[in-house]
């Protein structure tokens, strides 16, 4: 059997109720509990987020991947987990929201749930056992009645408040659910508390994961948790553990022969604190397609890789850093000369804020950009945008041709603004944003048609000017693998046409 099938390999979901359970420290804590016993742990995370893969990442070691179900199909989380659970001692995946919760409120899309009963693994459920005793036993019990198909571990209570109340709390689980494991419960501690900002946890950049708060994290798990008999009935079912992996398909879209024997193509890839959401697998795509990526830091600096012929900026926080952002003035000059060059360049969210005119992070506080894109952004105190988001491109861009659709995420608390005034108006429509401080000859294509999940009409997004290709939507490309070849495709075109210069 391939060892990525064997069933004896410990393997569970971590889920909870709802956001705020403390279902990502309850996860870390693990991880770094097995961790310190030895085992390698593969992380995964369950949803469109990037700053939990990032806190994995700095426990474990290994980069975790994202598992969706409404951006990627079945095959593919299947395939991601086989392939990389496979490679360690054990798997530990961290659900999202509550455990039901997902694309809309009539089915399992994208939930949890749904990702386990995929991948056939059972639930560990976290509970909040703050302000409950009995009750508590009344919650667990509608959760594991709620779908028959899936399994559960059983469940851990956390924010204990005393041994008394974890008492109540068993002598509530063995009258109602005896046959259901109750492992354990964790403590109220200020060790058990995570950074927060208005997109979400503190990145794994800005942390204090360190090794030492690593170490208590175990030290807590152990103490507080039954870890040898939650391992012991962490297992994947028979069923699915025994599928054929041919009925499995890789993230992938196959190179030409000729691309494949080429040299790799150079993309530059900013990573620090400001830009840091980016899925693994979207790299590893460019990668498989014959691009070398080379990773520079804005924040320190640095300049874009001289050798470049395609550049990706991720998401982030630009508004936090956009002073430091706004200081690397050889930068911003280089990011305009490229976009005059021709340079393939693909943008994400705050990558397009650092694309844009500026960054107005207050009123009357605004850093300049690189002033690529015919627009400026601002923050605002509330959320502009969440959701997942289907886009259909409308134009040949970098990253493929008119008709291809994409599935991606939105998160962000910024908008698009034009005008040299502090109290310009949002702009529903980028393209009409040229004023008196751009050049009129910048106009913007918009390139993607966007299907909204509420069904209601929302105008073109994906800002298009020249070669630049700039948007508020976080695309998964193994929704489209094809992405990522076009990309390296326009890359591998312009070094060959700047090579015949």
């Amino acid at each position: 059997m391939d060892p990525a099938l064997r069933p004896s390999r410990p393997a569970l979901v971590v889920a909870a109720p709802h956001s705020g359970s403390g279902k990502t420290i309850i996860t870390l804590a693990l991880m770094a509990a097995l961790k310190a016993r030895g085992l390698g742990v593969q992380p995964f995370k369950v949803g469109p987020d990037f700053i939990d893969p990032g806190l994995h990442g700095r426990v474990t070691g290994r980069i975790s991947r994202n598992l969706d179900g409404w951006m990627l199909s079945r095959a593919t989380n299947r395939a991601l987990f086989e392939r990389w659970a496979g490679r360690a001692d054990a798997a530990v995946v961290e659900g999202v929201m509550g455990l039901f919760d997902g694309y809309d409120g009539l089915s399992e899309a994208g939930s949890t749930a749904e990702m386990a009963k995929w991948l056939g693994l059972p639930v560990l459920l976290v509970v909040d056992a703050r302000s409950m005793a009995r009750s508590a036993a009344a919650l667990v019990l509608g959760f594991t009645r709620f779908d028959p198909d899936l399994t559960f571990a059983g469940v851990v209570f956390n924010r204990v408040g005393s041994p008394g109340h974890l008492e109540y709390l068993n002598q509530a689980m063995r009258q109602s659910l005896p046959d259901l494991p109750v492992f354990g419960g964790i403590p109220r501690d200020p060790r058990l508390e995570l950074a927060e900002r208005h997109l979400g946890l503190v990145t794994a950049e800005e942390t204090r994961l360190t090794p030492e708060h690593q170490r208590d994290l175990a030290e807590i798990i152990e103490r507080h948790l039954d870890l040898d008999r939650l391992l012991g009935v962490s297992r994947r079912s028979s069923e699915q553990a025994s599928e054929p992996a041919r009925e499995m398909r890789p993230i992938s879209a196959p190179a030409a022969a000729a691309d494949r024997a080429a040299a790799p193509v150079v993309i530059a890839v900013a990573r620090d604190e400001a830009f840091c959401f980016y899925y693994q697998d979207n790299l590893d795509l460019l990668a498989e397609q014959g691009a070398e990526l080379i990773t520079f830091s804005p924040l320190r600096g640095d300049r874009l890789p001289p050798d470049a012929s395609a550049l990706y900026l991720g998401g982030g926080y630009p508004e936090v850093h956009a002073e430091r952002l706004a200081a690397n003035q050889t930068l911003l000059r280089q990011l305009r000369d490229a976009a005059a060059r021709g340079l393939p360049i693909y943008a994400e969210c705050g990558g397009l804020m650092t694309l844009s005119r500026f960054i107005e992070t207050a009123p009357g506080r605004r850093r300049p950009m690189a002033a690529v894109l015919p627009f400026g952004t601002r923050m605002l105190e509330r959320r502009k945008a969440l959701g997942y988001t289907e886009v259909e491109l409308l134009a040949p861009t970098p990253i493929g041709p008119p008709g291809l659709k994409i599935r991606g995420h939105e998160f962000h608390y910024s908008e698009i603004v034009a005008g040299a005034d502090t109290n310009a108006d949002p702009v529903a429509d980028p393209s009409a944003a040229v004023d008196s401080g751009a050049d009129p000859a910048a106009g913007l294509i918009r390139a993607y048609r966007i299907q909204a999940r509420s069904g209601r009409a929302v105008p073109p997004e994906g800002y298009l000017s020249g070669s630049v290709l700039a948007s508020y939507v976080h695309l998964h490309w193994g929704s489209a693998p094809q992405a990522a070849a076009h990309f390296v495709a326009h890359a591998r075109a312009w070094r060959e046409r700047n090579r015949r210069r």
